[in-house]
């Protein structure tokens, strides 16, 4: 390595910023920035879920909220166009932590606060008042999802979550997903019942742009075991959208829930 390579000769510019990082931004980056990020395939800055969750759980306008994965800042900076009155992201990913930096500064997202490190202690230990809690796409990616489901009952009266979950008939159709699990078992936590399978990342371990969990493999839930946490942890009114048993990755769908 030549540390003289690390230098930019060009002069300062957004572009600059998002080739940090080429090759593996995973959202479609906001027009208005003017920059080409590589593959940037999702539309996570201007996500459909978003605007769903914000019709079902009431507007997002002064609220306080916890948003667990940011991924690259695009839920971010959609709570903040909704006036959220604080935002407080964390991200344990160290590459995906520095995009969503990236994205801050360049969108100028001031009542943003980007956290790294791993939510589930956070969580065990918070006593900052939230109103919401932002969960999308970490589910599937935990050890122990129920867990996190408990924590965040613990933390937020209103929940938004988007995952995939474990359905043994449609993934066997799915050869190129199938092989990622293991047979589903009944697991215990306190008390309540659940079914799921561990799933494998084998070969996505091998991006740099990878954005799954921090373990090499995964719990995936059942659809009726998120659906029954929420309700055995506290949340009664529940509206489920997005519902997608054909979606690429595997099985997903997205609920909004309150106490």
């Amino acid at each position: 390595m030549n540390i003289l390579d690390e230098y930019v000769t060009s002069r300062p510019s957004g572009q600059n910023v998002v080739d940090l990082f080429q090759g593996e931004w995973s959202s479609r980056l906001p027009g208005q920035l003017n920059v080409t990020a590589s593959p940037s395939s999702a539309a996570l800055f201007e996500d459909a879920r978003i605007h769903w969750a914000e019709a079902e759980l009431g507007p997002f306008a002064n609220l306080r909220v916890l948003e667990l994965g940011p991924l690259e800042g695009g839920h971010s900076f959609m709570l903040q166009e909704k006036s959220a009155s604080r935002i407080v992201a964390i991200e344990a990913n160290k590459r995906a932590f520095m995009k969503c930096l990236c994205v801050k500064e360049l969108l100028g997202l001031d009542r943003v606060k980007l956290l790294l490190g791993d939510f589930v202690p956070y969580l065990e230990n918070n006593t900052e008042p939230f109103d919401l809690v932002i969960a999308s796409g970490v589910l599937y990616h935990m050890s122990d999802p129920v867990k996190l489901l408990q924590l965040i009952a613990n933390t937020a009266d209103r929940v938004f979550l988007w995952s995939h979950y474990y359905d043994p008939d449609i993934l066997q159709g799915h050869a190129e997903l199938a092989h990622k699990f293991a047979p589903g078992t009944t697991l215990d936590h306190e008390g309540f019942r659940y079914e799921a399978a561990v799933q494998s990342y084998k070969s996505a371990l091998k991006w740099a742009g990878f954005c799954g969990g921090r373990e090499s493999t995964s719990r995936w839930l059942t659809r009726d075991s998120i659906l029954r946490a929420l309700r055995h942890f506290g949340y009664q009114k529940i509206s489920i959208g997005f519902d997608q048993p054909d979606h690429v990755n595997g099985p997903a769908f997205a609920v909004c829930a309150r106490k």
